[in-house]
């Protein structure tokens, strides 16, 4: 075990995810090198197995919770950190194993695992605000790792993030993106969806997957009916908002209102 440093203590914490949030902090190279001068890593499974006990300054969280380990254990990081703030799409919308909330998990685990028996899990997988309170949520799938850089610098000045809660239609306009639904009929979810990727897919002429989740106060209801214009049918309707941020509530309740089984 490291002994502490004496700086800000930033802690690292992986739920049910996949890795990629985490990826993006360590993809940062040159920043990151930096960012260890200000800070003390104190526990980042992902980056070295050495540990420092908490207290932690700061806390990010990656992935949703979906057993109730893991259920107990964030109440325990978040009793350990003055700061948390959960990254990526499974930690602040449950991510795509959010799938699981619109179904019977017992239909996944029986058509997965060959001895369901040895599978405990709970029925649905929720963002970590669902669990302890939390001070700051980022979004995308995997997050940006320039925003994910903002959030730890702001943590560290005592500041809220300076991250825009515009959609990704604003990022198009600043690239002199033309608009893919309508010069060329492609369903997008730019409208409703947070910006943060840069509006990486309308700049190769594809539509928004909405990876970034819901922005703030999104019309996801007038989206819709451009969608049925563009020949969606209710069961295209429900796929589209059921992708990474399925349990999102907007993107939840839009899909809702066009499934025959909700």
């Amino acid at each position: 075990m490291n002994e502490p440093s004496g700086k800000p203590k930033l802690a690292v914490w992986k739920f049910s995810s996949c890795d990629g949030c985490q990826l993006s902090l360590l993809s940062c190279e040159d920043e990151l090198l930096t960012l260890v001068g200000q800070v003390d890593i104190a526990y980042f499974l992902e980056a070295s197995r050495a540990t420092v006990e908490g207290p932690y300054d700061l806390s990010l969280v990656e992935g949703s919770i979906t057993t109730e380990q893991d259920a107990e254990r964030i109440h325990r990081v978040r009793r350990m950190s003055r700061r948390l703030v959960t990254i990526g799409a499974c930690a602040t919308a449950g991510g795509i194993q959010g799938l699981r909330n619109f179904t019977d998990v017992e239909d996944f685990v029986t058509a997965v695992y060959p001895t369901p028996a040895y599978v405990s899990t709970l029925e649905h997988s929720t963002p970590i605000s669902a669990h302890v309170p939390v001070d700051f949520e980022l979004q995308g799938c995997p997050v940006n790792k320039y925003q994910l850089l903002e959030v730890i610098r702001a943590a560290l000045g005592d500041r809220r993030p300076n991250i825009p809660s515009e959609s990704v239609c604003q990022e198009c306009k600043r690239r002199g993106n033309t608009c893919v639904m309508v010069a060329y009929g492609t369903p997008c979810l730019g409208p409703v969806t947070h910006a943060g990727c840069g509006a990486l897919c309308p700049s190769y002429n594809r539509g928004c997957y909405g990876c970034y989740g819901p922005m703030e106060s999104p019309n996801t209801e007038a989206l819709t009916g451009w969608l049925r214009k563009l020949d969606y049918d209710d069961v295209d309707l429900v796929r589209v908002y059921r992708t990474f941020n399925a349990s999102a509530p907007a993107f939840r309740n839009e899909s809702e209102r066009h499934d025959p089984s909700a």
